[in-house]
């Protein structure tokens, strides 16, 4: 079949069909595949340095603060004392290294 389409597209010309391809891949390796790699490799060290009494926010966008870890699980304290135990994949970000930003007065 692809050999069919080969034929028909230059007639024979394989070097002008398999470079358009290649360029195809480097592009969605470029765009696609290494941006998720990297993402994914930071996200593993922020969950890697976080410790107890980091402020943090879930995929789900609770606030919280960490009173107990394990390997594979994080117990929670949101407002209240209530307590809620979530996964290490399910933390979003870490509040306490999180920039506030400063809102500047202007003026008159």
């Amino acid at each position: 079949m692809i050999s069919t389409i080969i034929l028909q597209a230059g007639g024979g010309n394989m070097l002008g069909t398999l470079v358009p391809m290649v360029l195809i891949m480097i592009v969605f390796y470029f765009f696609m595949i290494r941006p998720q790699v990297k993402k994914a490799k930071d996200h593993k060290k922020l969950v890697a340095d976080l410790k107890k009494g980091d402020k943090i926010v879930t995929t789900a966008g609770i606030h919280g603060r960490i009173v107990d870890m394990n390997e594979l699980t994080f117990l929670i304290e949101v407002e209240g004392g209530t307590k809620i135990r979530f996964d290490k994949s399910a933390i979003s970000l870490d509040a306490t290294k999180a920039a506030v930003p400063k809102i500047d007065t202007v003026k008159a």
